[in-house]
């Protein structure tokens, strides 16, 4: 199947875009995704930052180190999980765009509090902490979010993995991801806009990307 790429370029104040399909096997599809990802995020930002009348923007949040760093701590600390969320769709559509943090499920035996120490001596800063759900950011300003529910237990265990220079990141199926999003979107207490968002993730997870011409 074709990929679904996009290329952004800041010229006098103007944010402008184009969409293409690339078929070129320069780099890994899951690598290629994460760049595209990460230029996308940092084009978001940077329409923020000057819609709020901000004049500079720091360095853009580092995805793939964040990626990296919070893996190699759950592998090293012996903790299941699998990528979900808005980068697990980009991944299996092949369709890349922003998100504002990276989703990882981890199994909801974990010992939380002992991982937590050990993603901060990896350069996470925890922030704060909900019924299922813990936040971290990343010293390189990329937020983390861990999620630890009982019933997305058995689709860590499943998780297939994909290749990240040398490490190999563990995420969930095609069809475990369908089946999250479609609970999501069927969960009448969810947001509005999110639900939408949640069913429009399960199109593009069954197929239905969007031409390269055609735009959103």
């Amino acid at each position: 199947m074709p990929r679904c790429s996009v290329r952004s370029y800041l010229h006098s104040g103007t944010v402008t875009t184009s969409w293409r399909v690339d078929s070129r096997p320069v780099r890994r599809r899951e690598e290629q995704i994460l760049a595209e990802v990460s230029r996308l995020t940092a084009r978001d930002l940077l329409l923020a930052e000057a819609h709020a009348g901000g004049k500079e923007m720091g360095p853009p949040p580092d995805l793939t180190t964040a990626l990296l760093g919070a893996a190699r701590v759950l592998d090293a600390s012996g903790v299941p999980y699998a990528l979900v969320g808005g980068l697990a769709v980009a991944i299996h559509a092949a369709c890349p765009r922003a998100t504002r943090d990276i989703d990882l499920a981890v199994r909801s035996d974990a010992d939380l509090a002992r991982l937590v120490d050990a993603l901060g001596k990896e350069g996470f800063v925890r922030g704060r902490r909900f019924e299922h759900t813990i936040n971290l950011r990343h010293e390189k300003g990329q937020v983390v979010q861990l999620l630890f529910e009982a019933t997305l237990d058995p689709a860590i265990d499943r998780a297939e993995t994909f290749q990240l220079g040398k490490a190999k990141i563990r995420i969930v199926t095609r069809e475990d991801l369908i089946a999250m999003k479609e609970r999501a979107a069927a969960d009448r207490t969810r947001r509005r806009s999110k639900a939408l968002h949640d069913q429009a993730d399960v199109e593009l997870l069954r197929g239905d990307v969007p031409d390269p011409e055609e735009g959103w």
